[in-house]
C-alpha cells in the first residue's frame, strides 16, 4: 500500500473509539501503521492534503447533525464542524471516502439533503439491508449477497436521497441504508465494522444514550449474539482493496 487511509474518530469514550478503531483494522484487513488515526474528540484536524491518503474513512458517534445548534454537546458541535470543512473538498475532487451511519448524515447534509428524526430512525437493531440494481453493479458490493443483514441504531437518517447522489441498499424501515455520489464518495446508515462482539460493547456504553431504554440492554445483548452480521465487513473490505492499491 502506497498512501495511508485517513480515519476519523468522533467518539468521545476511549472505549468505543478503540473498539471501532481495531474493528476498521480487523474488518477491513488494514495494518495499523497504513492509518493515519486521528480522534476529533481529543485533537482538531490538522492542515490535510487529502491526495496523500489512500482514501477517507469516518465512524459513527453518538451526535446528530440534526439537533439544534443550541442543544448540541460543544465536542459533538465541533467534531460535526470539521468533518463538514472537509466534505467540500471531498466530494469536488471525488476523493475515495466511506462514511459510516453518522457519516451518511454528514454526506447529505453536504449535498443539501434533508436530514432529520421524522423519520425512518432505527432502533438497535440487526436489519436486513438489500442491493438495488446499482448496488448490484457497484463495486464497493461485490461478493455481498442480494440480501444480509447489518446492525444499525440511529435516531436520523436521509429524508430523501441527495441530488446526484446513487442508491445502492435500502431495508424496509429505512430506504437509504447505502449511497454514493459521483465514483468514489460513500456512506452507509449501517455500520461496516460491525459484528456482534462490537456492537454488544457500543450497547453498553451507549446504554444512557437514548437509543434504547436502559432495562433492554441485556434483551439487545442477546440479540447482537444471536445475529447473522459477516456480510458487511466485505463492503469496508472492498472499499480498502479497491483504493488501497
Amino acid at each position: 500500500m502506497t498512501k495511508p487511509f485517513l480515519i476519523l474518530q468522533l467518539r468521545p469514550e476511549a472505549q468505543a473509539a478503540d473498539d471501532e478503531y481495531d474493528a476498521f483494522l480487523r474488518k477491513g484487513g488494514i495494518a495499523a501503521g497504513q492509518t493515519h488515526r486521528i480522534r476529533l474528540d481529543q485533537q482538531s484536524l490538522p492542515d490535510l492534503g487529502l491526495a496523500d491518503y489512500a482514501g477517507v474513512i469516518v465512524g459513527g458517534g453518538p451526535g446528530c447533525v440534526s439537533d439544534p445548534a443550541e442543544t448540541k454537546d460543544p465536542v459533538e458541535a465541533r467534531i460535526e464542524d470539521q468533518i463538514l470543512s472537509l466534505m467540500p473538498r471531498i466530494t469536488e475532487g471525488d476523493i475515495p471516502f466511506l462514511g459510516c451511519c453518522y457519516g451518511i448524515g454528514i454526506l447529505g447534509h453536504h449535498l443539501g439533503a434533508k436530514v432529520s428524526k421524522d423519520r425512518f430512525g432505527e432502533p438497535v437493531s440487526a436489519v436486513t439491508c438489500n442491493l438495488t440494481g446499482a448496488g448490484a453493479a457497484d463495486p464497493l458490493l461485490a461478493g455481498v449477497a442480494d440480501g444480509f443483514g447489518a446492525f444499525v441504531g440511529h435516531k436520523e437518517a436521509l429524508q430523501h436521497l441527495p441530488d446526484g447522489a446513487v442508491h445502492l441498499l435500502s431495508s424496509g424501515p429505512c430506504p437509504f441504508q447505502m449511497i454514493r455520489y459521483k465514483s468514489n464518495v460513500y456512506a452507509t446508515q449501517f455500520h461496516p465494522e460491525a459484528d456482534s462482539s462490537v456492537f454488544e460493547l457500543r450497547i453498553r456504553l451507549y446504554r444512557n444514550k437514548g437509543y434504547f431504554h436502559p432495562d433492554e440492554a441485556d434483551d439487545l445483548i442477546a440479540m447482537c449474539r444471536a445475529a447473522d452480521v459477516h456480510q458487511p465487513e466485505i463492503i469496508l473490505r472492498n472499499f480498502v482493496t479497491r483504493y488501497g492499491g
